[in-house]
C-alpha cells in the first residue's frame, strides 16, 4: 500500500508535535554526527523546542562555545577585516590547530600506554574501550585475510588437481601406445621367419627337380651302350 506524501505544516495535537520533535531531532543530530565523521568537519547544531528549552550537538573536541566564538570570529571577519585583523585571526586559528594536533598527539600516546599517570577512572575506561574496538576490528580484519587467503589456497589446489588428472590421461595414452607399438614389434620376426621358411623349401623342391631331370637325361644312353651287337669273330 502506497504511504501518502507527508504535508508540511504545524501539528495542532500538542503530543503528535512532541513525538514528532523527539524523532526528527534524534535524526537531525545523527545527520550532524555523520557529517562531521565523513567529511572531517566541524558541526554544530543549535535547537529551541516551542517551549523555550535548548538542545545542541557538536562533534568538536573544544565543545559548542568554542565553534560559536570561530563562528562568531568568521563572520565578523567577513563584514569587514584589516590586516591586523587577519592576522590576529590566522594566527588564533593556527593556535587552534596546534593544540587540536597536540590533543591528538597525547590521546595516541595514551593508546600507546604512555603518560597515563595524570588519567582518572572514567578516562581509563574510555581508553580501555577504543583499545577493545580496535582489537575487534584488527582480529575481524585478520580472520578475513586468512578466509581470503585459504579460499585462494583452495583454487590453487583444484588447478593443480585438474592438471594432475589431464597428465595421468596422457600418460596412459602414451602407454597404451607403447603397448601396441611393442605388440606390432613382436610380430615382425615370425612373418619374416616363415617367409624364410617358404624360400628354403622352394629352393630344396627345385635342386631336387633339377636332380630328377638329369637322372632321366642319364638312363636312355646306358640303354644304348647295353644294346650294341658285339663285334663278329672271323676265323681266318
Amino acid at each position: 500500500m502506497v504511504r501518502g506524501k507527508t504535508v508540511i505544516e504545524k501539528i495542532e495535537n500538542t503530543t503528535s508535535r512532541q513525538v514528532t520533535f523527539s524523532k526528527r531531532k534524534g535524526g537531525l543530530f545523527k545527520k550532524a554526527r555523520e557529517l562531521g565523521v565523513l567529511c572531517d568537519a566541524q558541526v554544530g547544531v543549535l535547537l529551541f523546542s516551542n517551549t523555550g528549552r535548548l538542545y545542541d550537538y557538536s562533534n568538536s573536541n573544544s565543545r559548542m562555545k568554542s565553534l560559536l566564538e570561530r563562528y562568531q570570529q568568521v563572520k565578523e571577519g567577513q563584514q569587514f577585516m584589516s590586516a591586523s585583523a587577519q592576522a590576529k585571526f590566522w594566527q588564533a586559528e593556527g593556535e587552534r590547530l596546534r593544540q587540536q594536533l597536540h590533543n591528538l598527539q597525547e590521546n595516541n600516546r595514551q593508546l600507546l600506554g604512555q603518560h597515563l599517570s595524570g588519567l582518572g577512572l572514567e578516562d581509563l575506561s574510555g581508553l580501555e574501550k577504543q583499545l577493545e574496538t580496535s582489537l575487534h576490528n584488527i582480529r575481524l580484519a585478520k580472520d578475513q585475510l586468512t578466509i581470503d587467503e585459504i579460499e585462494e589456497f583452495n583454487k590453487k589446489g583444484n588447478l593443480v588437481h585438474q592438471e594432475n588428472v589431464e597428465l595421468h590421461k596422457e600418460l596412459n595414452i602414451i602407454h597404451q601406445e607403447n603397448i601396441y607399438l611393442q605388440s606390432k614389434l613382436n610380430g615382425q620376426p615370425e612373418a619374416n621367419g616363415a617367409i624364410t621358411s617358404s624360400s628354403s623349401q622352394c629352393s630344396i623342391a627345385a635342386r631336387d627337380s633339377a636332380n630328377l631331370v638329369r637322372l632321366e637325361l642319364s638312363k636312355p644312353h646306358h640303354a644304348e651302350k647295353d644294346e650294341e651287337p658285339e663285334s663278329p669273330t672271323l676265323g681266318l
